[in-house]
């Protein structure tokens, strides 16, 4: 299903720059931008594109945010900037440190330094988070409701620190009520990239490629809630890339106050009903009894990296090694988190968001798009 589209601010002088644009939605944002055929576009990262956009339109920066001298220089190129997509994050601390949030504010703030000295014409910038605005993962988790679908006039979690906060107070602050804005919250991210921290999709397609090689069942590793029980919500990169543009671009829902969006695929799943489909997807042993809740994915994937090689080389795949794929504590987590993640999108529905993904549907797409870059065999 196709989103509603406005025209409204974007005029044939409309210049993108994505920072994160090697990432999951980054890169998605980029072709649809450069599709349109009427904008300009910046891509900015620290490392360099595993697959290049070629395009006449679009530009690619490399560069190290957390150098402010660096990020000068090499942003000094974007004067003409209108719209500012920030869909990027440094992991080098734990998540919820205060090393985590002073560093992802200095990365943010050294952009902005540049942009907003520099791009006379800017009009809106979007920010994405996630669904953990809403949850502490450190806990408490007594207090928080089963039931609970959070929308986006739900408080802050808590007391700690979360660089989601940091990051939107750094907006309001700088934009100070003359640059509109907007943050994205996804949920379960679903796309292909070379190299993502928590990327659910590299972890089911190397786990399920090392279970066909070798004739493993393709189990469940998880708890019971977990498998049989809706607990996250799927966001298709599709979907947040255009729900980013939707924002950024219809004049009648930007606000220089800030918009706030839970970017969700919509209909609900559990891993129960799709796990057999995914087995299958992959050529592998589906048994019977697919749920095991003492199969941990970090151990049990942690002798197999010279398994994974074995596969690139022999299907001749893109060169990757299985940590830049898969993360399998990730995995382990996402599969044994002790509350629901869930959102509701009735806002962006009210105000005129259409896109809607299947989960599963989303998932087998990205398998065939990573099998078509090679990224993982057929």
């Amino acid at each position: 299903m196709a989103g509603k589209e406005s025209d409204n601010g974007a005029a044939a002088n409309c210049v993108a720059i994505i920072f994160g644009v090697t990432g999951l939605v980054g890169r998605e944002i980029a072709r649809r931008l450069i599709s349109k055929n009427k904008w300009k576009v910046y891509g900015v990262a620290r490392r360099s594109e595993s697959f290049p956009i070629l395009s006449p339109s679009y530009r690619f920066i490399s560069c190290d945010l957390l150098n402010p001298n660096e990020t000068e220089k090499k942003l000094s190129v974007a004067q003409d900037v209108t719209h500012m997509f920030w869909v990027t994050w440094t992991s080098e601390f734990p998540l919820d440190s205060r090393e985590c949030c002073e560093q992802n504010e200095a990365m943010m703030s050294n952009a902005l330094n540049v942009i907003l000295a520099k791009s006379k014409a800017l009009k809106h910038v979007s920010l994405q988070t996630g669904m953990k605005h809403y949850l502490s993962l450190r806990g408490p988790f007594d207090d928080v409701k089963e039931e609970s679908i959070y929308d986006e006039t739900c408080p802050r979690a808590g007391e700690g620190f979360n660089f989601y906060y940091v990051l939107e107070d750094l907006l309001k602050k700088r934009l100070a009520g003359k640059v509109a804005w907007s943050v994205l919250r996804p949920g379960l991210l679903m796309g292909s990239s070379g190299k993502t921290l928590y990327n659910i999709m590299g972890c089911l397609a190397i786990y399920g490629a090392i279970c066909r090689h070798l004739n493993l069942p393709f189990v469940f590793g998880g708890t019971r809630e977990c498998w049989e029980e809706v607990c996250i919500d799927g966001s298709d990169a599709r979907l947040v890339a255009e729900q980013h543009i939707w924002a950024a671009t219809d004049d009648e829902i930007s606000s220089t106050d800030g918009q706030a969006f839970n970017a969700i695929n919509g209909p609900s799943f559990t891993w129960k009903e799709i796990w057999p489909d995914l087995g299958k997807k992959f050529g592998a042993e589906v048994p019977e009894e697919m749920f095991s809740d003492d199969f941990w994915f970090a151990k049990a994937m942690s002798d197999k990296k010279k398994v994974w090689q074995e596969i690139v080389v022999r299907e001749g795949l893109l060169h990757t090694e299985m940590e830049d794929l898969a993360n399998w504590e990730f995995l382990d987590i996402l599969f044994r988190c002790p509350m629901k993640m869930l959102g509701s999108r009735a806002k962006a529905d009210r105000l005129g968001f259409t896109m809607r993904f299947n989960t599963l549907e989303s998932i087998l797409y990205w398998v065939d798009s990573m099998r078509e870059e090679k990224i993982i065999p057929f």
